[in-house]
């Protein structure tokens, strides 16, 4: 199955798509430390105004903070901002431990203008149909008396909201209440928004909308996830820390910016049941998905089972399987997944047709394209880690590569206690070697050498898939150690010398536990294990990301025509049940 590869509009100036929206709008201003105020804008409205308005409100100076939209630094136009989208504003001076109590919203003018509802969907309407009949359901019933309960698993803050009759019909997630956001309710706190939390390439406070990201790249409801919005909710069951101390403030209504999920009723989790009865067919679909968004966190326990009722009305043997948590997707840079179901048996199955025409036709330009039109705020980031995984999944599966093959190549090994990176990371890095090569020797060429740059082309094109490169021998590469976010990143020398890291691969569910503190509250630098990333793609420019995907493209056929030919080399690993022959 080819691929083709070519250079898509990706940076963040690019405007082709976009439509720049000058009337009257609502937009939701979230500060770093959690607070959320709804304000309307006027046709003339700009940052500068806007900011004077939340001056009165939050008691912010003006000129030490700055309002951001994802990757955006407002600066004073704001008509590219449309309605209901979500804004954050952040102060340019504050240290990275330190954080800000809630302040809430003082200014009388500002107040009155905040007139949404109890529930408010951030997006397109037409997105989220299901999502809007389940508001109207919870709407009802907190006006018949019916409070929402929280969710007492987990480690941050989640809250299942209730219809009329006392059904969970949804769960909710502020993004303020993640794990070491400002008012986690559970003790880990010590970050603001915006900073790396418990994946280091996964900022605090936008696990939200990742979320929604998997709803909506779950074309046709392929992998079964259930309908997930970005909301703004007010309510007085929410946490607020005052400070870093996790005293809860007196309980009042606030607003928040949340996940919103619906509730599936089910009868157990993936980890309390043997996973021989778990369909085919649902285990290839959700780990298509899980590949396509580079899940990192894709454990048991967010596997919700299902019991099936057969023809006669009773319960019988089949099971549903339903995908949820899904905030740790995404990523800025290359993780290293975390799959469950790598070792399941269905996951050794070869693909059917149906599944290979549905990854045939997956297009990661038309999914970039669309979680810009549907979550302006996502990172260009996060997109070309999921145009990268999309087109390598597409390839793959092209060269019969099963799922756990797949898998495999995404995920990362120990050896002598060292942590190595995966096929996929090596060929990534070895494609960014290959693209700075070529961009140096174009650098090199003067007009007088111009007519002898097809020779030099095809001896680079040669290097990257000639026999001259070991492509899955990782030990001549250089490895990056993501530092502080405020220092630069530092090139260690080659792996021999590196020292090893703690292993991502293992689920976040098992490694952080509540009961390592018995005070309760610990720094955020305390509970974050060391993290390293192999592969960066936010550095890169438009013009080096198209080289880029152009010369990964190259290695990668080449790395999966040796796989099939049985010549992968020391990184091809035997998989569990393919010791025996008949």
């Amino acid at each position: 199955m080819a691929v083709a590869v070519f250079k898509s509009p990706i940076g963040r100036e690019y405007h082709g798509n976009e439509r720049k929206t000058t009337g009257r709008r609502r937009v939701f201003v979230q500060t770093e430390s959690g607070c959320v105020l709804g304000m309307e804008l006027d046709r003339n409205d700009n940052v500068h105004m806007v900011k004077r308005r939340l001056q009165v409100a939050l008691n912010v100076p003006i000129d030490e903070s700055s309002l951001t939209f994802g990757d955006m630094v407002l600066k004073n136009d704001l008509s590219a901002i449309r309605n209901d989208s979500a804004l954050l504003l952040m102060r340019n001076v504050m240290h990275r431990s330190s954080s800000t109590p809630c302040l809430s919203p003082s200014g009388k003018d500002i107040q009155q203008r905040d007139r949404s509802g109890p529930v408010e969907i951030l997006g397109r309407a037409d997105s989220f149909t299901r999502t809007k009949e389940l508001v109207n359901e919870i709407v009802t019933g907190l006006k018949s008396g019916v409070e929402p309960v929280p969710v007492h698993g987990g480690l941050g803050g989640g809250y299942y909201f209730r219809n009329s009759k006392g059904e969970c019909v949804a769960i909710v997630k502020p993004t303020d209440e993640e794990p070491f956001a400002p008012n986690n309710p559970k003790g880990f706190v010590g970050k603001t928004l915006g900073q790396p939390g418990l994946k280091r390439s996964v900022r605090v406070g936008e696990t939200g909308f990742r979320e929604v990201a998997a709803y909506l790249l779950d074309y046709d409801h392929f992998a079964n996830v259930p309908p997930t919005a970005l909301v703004k909710i007010t309510h007085s069951i929410f946490n607020i820390n005052d400070g870093v101390s996790g005293k809860n403030s007196k309980k009042k209504h606030f607003s928040k910016i949340a996940s919103f999920q619906q509730f599936i009723p089910h009868d157990f989790d993936a980890s309390d049941h043997g996973t021989s009865s778990f369909p085919v067919s649902a285990v290839h679909r959700i780990g298509i998905l899980d590949i396509r968004i580079l899940n990192t966190d894709r454990h048991a326990g967010n596997l919700l089972v299902r019991k099936v009722k057969n023809n006669d009305g009773n319960f019988g043997q089949q099971v549903e399987l339903i995908p949820i948590d899904h905030g740790l997707c995404l990523p800025e840079s290359l993780e290293d997944p975390y799959f469950e179901w790598i070792h399941w048996p269905q996951a050794s199955i070869p693909f059917s047709e149906d599944e290979l025409d549905y990854i045939e036709s997956l297009d990661p330009y038309r999914d970039m394209e669309m979680l810009k039109n549907e979550l302006p705020m996502i990172r260009e980031a996060c997109l070309r880690v999921l145009t990268l995984c999309t087109v390598f999944l597409k390839e793959a599966a092209g060269y019969g590569l099963c799922l756990a093959e797949i898998g495999e190549m995404m995920t990362r090994e120990f050896r002598r206690d060292e942590e190595e990176p995966s096929e996929l990371e090596v060929l990534c890095m070895e494609a960014k070697q290959a693209a700075a090569a070529r961009e140096r020797v174009t650098a090199m060429l003067s007009p007088k050498t111009a007519p002898y740059e097809d020779a030099f082309q095809f001896e680079i094109d040669c290097d990257d898939s000639g026999s001259s490169t070991n492509t899955f021998f990782p030990y001549t590469l250089s490895k990056l150690v993501e530092e502080d976010e405020n220092e630069d990143d530092a090139v260690l020398p080659a792996f021999g010398n590196v020292p090893s890291v703690s292993n991502l691969s293992m689920s976040l569910k098992k490694n952080l536990s509540l009961g390592d503190s018995p005070g309760g509250h610990r720094s955020a630098i305390e509970q974050v294990p060391a993290s390293a990333s192999f592969v960066k793609v936010a550095d890169m420019t438009e013009e080096e990301w198209g080289l880029f995907l152009e010369k990964f493209h190259g290695l990668l056929q080449h790395a999966l025509t040796a796989r099939k030919t049985g010549g992968a080399g020391p990184r091809q690993r035997q998989r569990l049940g393919t010791s025996c022959r008949f």
